[in-house]
């Protein structure tokens, strides 16, 4: 049973480097080759597609910590009151076995205790301030056995002003275009959002961006989702 991990006991939960320049040519029209940045208009990439399925993707998450003041006396005032934004990276996987769990920093799910783990995160960035942000890891040279992973972020200190924080989450392939999800939609009634979706066929992976907020914790995502786990509550 999942962890349902929180530092708020009345909300259940289980539980580039922000992208640089264009390091890659680009093609007439400024199309990048180096880079896919996943829009509502163009939401989703197949990775087997563009030779990127195999090898260990690395998912990047970065923010600011503390965001610039901006605005009026009034809003400097308010954001300097809200402190740090602590943004957290995590994942729900479901495999083709049909076992299911989350994967975060809280309570230290920090893979998904298998024996060759898929799924592995590295470290909890608490400041905001490693250059790194936080890295989930997932070994797609066992993408026969992954049915979905659901990438979230969620606000686990400081208010959720999201449109402050300026969070991005970036997928680094082992090879071909790495792949850019902006959250660029904010609910600050919201402290979760669902990032990006992969799925797998065995023969095709697939991420689409998903940037769909939640007002709740894990277990409303897990809800909102379908993925159908028991949750209690927890500390980091």
């Amino acid at each position: 049973m999942p962890i349902d991990y929180t530092r708020r006991p009345k909300q259940p939960e289980p539980e580039p480097s922000r992208p640089g320049a264009d390091g890659g040519a680009g093609t007439p029209g400024g199309v990048s080759l180096s880079k896919v940045t996943l829009t509502k208009a163009a939401p989703s990439v197949s990775l087997s597609k563009q030779g990127s399925a195999g090898g260990v993707l690395r998912v990047n998450l970065n923010w600011n910590a503390r965001p610039a003041a901006q605005g009026g006396f009034l809003d400097k005032l308010r954001n300097a009151a809200a402190g740090p934004v602590d943004l957290d990276l995590g994942a729900l996987y479901e495999y083709a076995d049909g076992s299911k769990g989350a994967v975060q920093a809280l309570g230290g799910m920090f893979d998904d205790r298998r024996a060759q783990p898929i799924l592995r995160l590295d470290g909890d960035d608490r400041s905001g301030s490693s250059s790194g942000g936080e890295n989930l890891h997932v070994d797609l040279g066992q993408a026969a056995q992954i049915r979905r992973v659901l990438v979230y972020a969620f606000i686990y200190e400081g208010v959720p002003n999201w449109a402050a924080a300026n969070g991005v989450v970036t997928l680094f392939p082992a090879s071909g275009p790495q792949v850019e999800v902006h959250l660029d939609e904010h609910d600050p009634r919201s402290p979760m959002c669902a990032v990006a979706l992969l799925t797998s066929d065995g023969r095709d992976v697939t991420v689409r961006r998903e940037v769909r907020y939640v007002q709740g914790g894990q277990q409303a995502l897990d809800e909102a989702y379908g993925w159908g786990m028991r949750w209690r509550t927890g500390r980091k």
